[in-house]
């Protein structure tokens, strides 16, 4: 029997769009591109049901998943919601860009034994994220 890697999708709920763009440009440096909403969401700013993405890059064939940005009325960024690993190939590198891009770093590199090494940052819009690395 194949193991799938059960999640398939993320989206990282924002205030700023074009401030949370920046900061996950500059820790992850990475693009981020403009994603078309759902077809039935509406694009008008002032409908309820409006929503707005950017796309972090993606191989929608390969494994482990990808996501957005995300400017909606149906979800709020901050603390205690599900925190998102990203991936590193060494976490300590991405936490160190987090400062000069506007966040904050919460938890350094810390060790998770055999399942490797992670650490925790707030972005510019008050979501806790974190790295995870092997090395």
């Amino acid at each position: 029997m194949t193991v799938k890697n059960p999640f398939v999708w993320t989206e990282i709920s924002v205030n700023d769009l074009a401030r949370a763009k920046k900061f996950y440009e500059e820790v992850l440096q990475i693009q981020l591109s403009e994603m078309a909403p759902p077809d039935n969401m509406k694009v008008e700013k002032d409908d309820p049901n409006y929503f707005e993405m950017l796309a972090f890059p993606a191989d929608m064939m390969g494994p482990g998943s990808s996501g957005t940005l995300c400017k909606s009325e149906m979800g709020k960024p901050g603390v205690g919601g599900t925190m998102v690993y990203f991936y590193a190939d060494d976490c300590a590198v991405e936490l160190s860009r987090v400062t000069a891009a506007g966040g904050k770093v919460i938890a350094e590199k810390m060790s998770l034994g055999e399942y490797g090494f992670c650490g925790v940052a707030e972005d510019t819009e008050g979501n806790q994220i974190g790295f995870h690395s092997l090395k």
